[in-house]
Protein backbone atom coordinates (compact mmCIF):
# COMPACT_ATOMS: atom_id res chain seq x y z
CA UNK A 1 0.00 0.00 0.00
CA UNK A 2 1.30 3.17 -0.82
CA UNK A 3 2.89 4.83 2.30
CA UNK A 4 0.14 8.01 2.24
CA UNK A 5 -2.43 6.17 1.73
CA UNK A 6 -1.45 4.39 5.12
CA UNK A 7 -0.97 7.39 7.11
CA UNK A 8 -4.15 8.42 5.77
CA UNK A 9 -6.44 5.22 6.62
CA UNK A 10 -4.43 5.55 10.47
CA UNK A 11 -5.11 9.43 10.69
CA UNK A 12 -8.75 8.52 10.15
CA UNK A 13 -8.71 5.43 12.11
CA UNK A 14 -7.74 7.14 15.28
CA UNK A 15 -9.73 10.23 14.66
CA UNK A 16 -12.76 8.28 14.82
CA UNK A 17 -11.70 6.11 17.90
CA UNK A 18 -10.81 8.86 19.63
CA UNK A 19 -14.51 10.51 18.97
CA UNK A 20 -15.80 7.62 19.74
CA UNK A 21 -14.43 7.58 23.40
CA UNK A 22 -15.55 11.14 23.63
CA UNK A 23 -19.43 10.70 22.01
CA UNK A 24 -21.65 8.26 20.33
CA UNK A 25 -21.76 7.35 17.14
CA UNK A 26 -24.98 9.24 15.89
CA UNK A 27 -22.78 11.97 17.61
CA UNK A 28 -19.75 11.81 15.57
CA UNK A 29 -20.26 13.41 11.68
CA UNK A 30 -17.94 12.48 9.12
CA UNK A 31 -17.26 16.36 8.95
CA UNK A 32 -16.08 15.64 12.55
CA UNK A 33 -13.46 12.81 11.88
CA UNK A 34 -11.91 14.73 9.02
CA UNK A 35 -11.13 17.55 10.60
CA UNK A 36 -10.17 15.52 13.96
CA UNK A 37 -7.98 13.51 11.40
CA UNK A 38 -6.90 16.78 9.47
CA UNK A 39 -8.00 15.82 5.99
CA UNK A 40 -10.68 17.08 4.01
CA UNK A 41 -14.56 15.15 3.21
CA UNK A 42 -13.21 14.55 -0.05
CA UNK A 43 -10.48 12.48 1.38
CA UNK A 44 -12.58 10.48 3.43
CA UNK A 45 -14.66 9.53 0.99
CA UNK A 46 -11.34 8.02 -1.07
CA UNK A 47 -10.74 5.88 1.74
CA UNK A 48 -14.04 4.85 3.43
CA UNK A 49 -17.85 4.69 2.20
CA UNK A 50 -19.26 5.01 5.03
CA UNK A 51 -18.29 5.26 9.00
CA UNK A 52 -19.31 2.13 9.99
CA UNK A 53 -16.64 0.19 7.72
CA UNK A 54 -13.93 3.14 9.33
CA UNK A 55 -15.34 2.31 12.99
CA UNK A 56 -14.35 -2.00 12.36
CA UNK A 57 -11.12 -0.66 10.89
CA UNK A 58 -10.43 1.80 13.65
CA UNK A 59 -11.34 -1.29 16.44
CA UNK A 60 -9.13 -3.72 14.48
CA UNK A 61 -6.22 -0.99 14.05
CA UNK A 62 -6.38 -0.11 18.38
CA UNK A 63 -6.49 -3.71 19.16
CA UNK A 64 -3.41 -4.37 17.09
CA UNK A 65 -1.63 -1.14 18.46
CA UNK A 66 -2.06 -2.43 21.90
CA UNK A 67 -0.50 -5.80 20.74
CA UNK A 68 -4.25 -7.53 21.94
CA UNK A 69 -6.64 -9.69 19.73
CA UNK A 70 -8.60 -12.47 19.65
CA UNK A 71 -6.52 -15.23 19.52
CA UNK A 72 -6.32 -17.84 17.21
CA UNK A 73 -6.76 -20.89 19.17
CA UNK A 74 -5.19 -24.45 18.05
CA UNK A 75 -5.38 -26.03 21.31
CA UNK A 76 -8.73 -25.79 23.34
CA UNK A 77 -8.32 -26.25 27.36
CA UNK A 78 -9.98 -25.66 30.14
CA UNK A 79 -8.47 -22.47 30.99
CA UNK A 80 -8.88 -19.34 29.00
CA UNK A 81 -5.50 -18.48 26.99
CA UNK A 82 -3.73 -15.33 28.33
CA UNK A 83 -4.27 -13.65 25.13
CA UNK A 84 -7.59 -13.33 26.31
CA UNK A 85 -6.90 -11.68 29.15
CA UNK A 86 -5.30 -9.39 27.57
CA UNK A 87 -7.93 -8.58 25.07
CA UNK A 88 -10.23 -8.03 27.63
CA UNK A 89 -7.76 -5.52 29.02
CA UNK A 90 -7.69 -3.56 26.05
CA UNK A 91 -11.25 -3.59 25.50
CA UNK A 92 -11.76 -2.50 29.29
CA UNK A 93 -9.21 0.41 29.18
CA UNK A 94 -11.61 1.45 26.13
CA UNK A 95 -15.14 0.48 27.34
CA UNK A 96 -16.74 3.52 26.41
CA UNK A 97 -15.72 2.72 22.58
CA UNK A 98 -16.81 -0.94 23.10
CA UNK A 99 -20.08 -0.19 24.74
CA UNK A 100 -21.18 1.77 22.16
CA UNK A 101 -19.83 -0.92 19.53
CA UNK A 102 -21.97 -3.59 21.00
CA UNK A 103 -24.84 -1.53 22.12
CA UNK A 104 -28.49 -1.11 20.60
CA UNK A 105 -27.20 1.84 17.79
CA UNK A 106 -23.71 0.45 17.73
CA UNK A 107 -21.57 -0.53 15.09
CA UNK A 108 -22.91 -3.42 12.54
CA UNK A 109 -19.41 -4.18 11.02
CA UNK A 110 -17.49 -3.80 13.76
CA UNK A 111 -19.58 -6.59 15.94
CA UNK A 112 -19.09 -8.56 13.07
CA UNK A 113 -15.86 -9.22 12.84
CA UNK A 114 -15.66 -9.40 16.58
CA UNK A 115 -18.47 -12.19 16.32
CA UNK A 116 -16.67 -13.91 12.96
CA UNK A 117 -13.40 -14.09 15.35
CA UNK A 118 -15.05 -15.77 18.00
CA UNK A 119 -17.28 -17.82 15.79
CA UNK A 120 -13.45 -19.05 14.13
CA UNK A 121 -12.93 -20.08 18.80
CA UNK A 122 -15.74 -22.02 18.93
CA UNK A 123 -16.07 -23.62 15.81
CA UNK A 124 -12.39 -25.05 16.77
CA UNK A 125 -13.85 -26.22 20.49
CA UNK A 126 -17.02 -27.97 18.81
CA UNK A 127 -15.02 -29.96 16.70
CA UNK A 128 -13.05 -31.51 19.67
CA UNK A 129 -16.41 -32.76 20.80
CA UNK A 130 -18.24 -34.39 17.56
CA UNK A 131 -19.97 -37.21 20.23
CA UNK A 132 -22.40 -33.97 21.42
CA UNK A 133 -24.79 -32.41 19.68
CA UNK A 134 -23.76 -34.43 16.46
CA UNK A 135 -27.38 -33.72 14.55
CA UNK A 136 -26.17 -29.95 14.79
CA UNK A 137 -23.98 -28.72 11.95
CA UNK A 138 -20.21 -27.13 13.58
CA UNK A 139 -21.39 -23.86 11.98
CA UNK A 140 -24.21 -23.50 13.90
CA UNK A 141 -23.47 -25.00 16.61
CA UNK A 142 -20.40 -22.48 16.44
CA UNK A 143 -22.70 -19.13 16.15
CA UNK A 144 -24.92 -20.51 18.89
CA UNK A 145 -21.88 -20.71 21.36
CA UNK A 146 -20.23 -17.05 19.86
CA UNK A 147 -23.82 -15.64 20.18
CA UNK A 148 -23.62 -16.59 23.75
CA UNK A 149 -20.09 -14.91 24.29
CA UNK A 150 -20.70 -11.77 22.58
CA UNK A 151 -24.11 -11.37 25.00
CA UNK A 152 -21.32 -11.79 28.37
CA UNK A 153 -19.46 -9.72 26.07
CA UNK A 154 -21.89 -7.03 26.21
CA UNK A 155 -23.42 -7.53 29.06
CA UNK A 156 -19.84 -7.30 31.04
CA UNK A 157 -19.54 -3.89 29.53
CA UNK A 158 -22.70 -2.63 30.41
CA UNK A 159 -22.56 -3.99 34.17
CA UNK A 160 -21.88 -1.22 36.70
CA UNK A 161 -19.60 -1.30 38.67
CA UNK A 162 -17.76 -3.77 36.18
CA UNK A 163 -16.63 -6.76 37.11
CA UNK A 164 -12.65 -7.57 36.85
CA UNK A 165 -11.83 -8.74 33.06
CA UNK A 166 -10.24 -12.08 34.63
CA UNK A 167 -13.77 -12.60 36.06
CA UNK A 168 -14.88 -11.25 31.96
CA UNK A 169 -12.96 -14.10 30.73
CA UNK A 170 -14.14 -17.13 33.03
CA UNK A 171 -17.65 -16.34 32.38
CA UNK A 172 -16.80 -16.10 28.34
CA UNK A 173 -14.63 -19.18 28.23
CA UNK A 174 -17.13 -21.29 30.73
CA UNK A 175 -19.87 -20.10 28.32
CA UNK A 176 -17.80 -21.35 25.55
CA UNK A 177 -16.64 -24.66 27.32
CA UNK A 178 -19.91 -26.19 28.90
CA UNK A 179 -21.73 -27.16 25.82
CA UNK A 180 -18.52 -29.52 24.72
CA UNK A 181 -17.86 -30.85 28.21
CA UNK A 182 -14.37 -30.34 29.25
CA UNK A 183 -13.31 -30.24 32.95
CA UNK A 184 -10.33 -29.70 35.11
CA UNK A 185 -7.48 -31.79 33.70
CA UNK A 186 -8.67 -31.92 30.11
CA UNK A 187 -7.17 -31.05 27.09
CA UNK A 188 -8.78 -31.05 23.80
CA UNK A 189 -6.13 -31.20 20.99
CA UNK A 190 -7.24 -32.51 17.48
CA UNK A 191 -10.69 -33.30 16.23
CA UNK A 192 -10.09 -37.45 16.74
CA UNK A 193 -9.86 -37.07 20.57
CA UNK A 194 -12.85 -37.49 22.21
CA UNK A 195 -13.36 -36.57 26.19
CA UNK A 196 -15.11 -38.34 28.50
CA UNK A 197 -18.58 -38.29 28.53
CA UNK A 198 -20.01 -36.65 31.41
CA UNK A 199 -22.03 -39.72 32.62
CA UNK A 200 -18.94 -41.66 32.47
CA UNK A 201 -17.45 -39.42 34.66
CA UNK A 202 -16.94 -40.40 38.27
Amino acid sequence: MDPRIARTRKSLQEALFDLARERGLDDISIADIAERAGVNRSSFYQHYSDKDTLLADAIDAAAAGAGADIPEVREITVDAPAVLVHYLRHVEENAAVYARVFGSRGSPAAAARLRARIESIAAAAVAERPDMFDDIPIDVRAAGLSGSVMGVLEAWLARDPRPAVEVAVSWMWRMLLGPIGLVPGEVATGPSRRATPPAARS
